[in-house]
């Protein structure tokens, strides 16, 4: 059976505001908007991470995102 472990990425574009939370609990940010975006979905995919779901609602988008254990 295969298993995941899971971190999320928040992005508030109009507040250029991105976080990311990692398994265990610790946070980054990251301030910018469409190409810091890119950015850290590219380095979260050179270290195994996809994208599970994504969700979005007026000025928020929130990726879960997965890499298998």
């Amino acid at each position: 059976m295969l298993t995941f472990e899971f971190c999320t990425i928040e992005w508030l574009w109009t507040e250029h505001s991105i976080r990311i939370t990692h398994p265990g609990g610790q946070e980054d940010f990251v301030t910018g908007s469409f190409p810091e975006v890119t950015k850290v979905l590219t380095a979260m995919g050179t270290r195994g991470w996809d994208v599970a779901a994504c969700a979005a609602y007026d000025n928020w988008l929130f990726w879960t995102m997965r890499r298998p254990l």
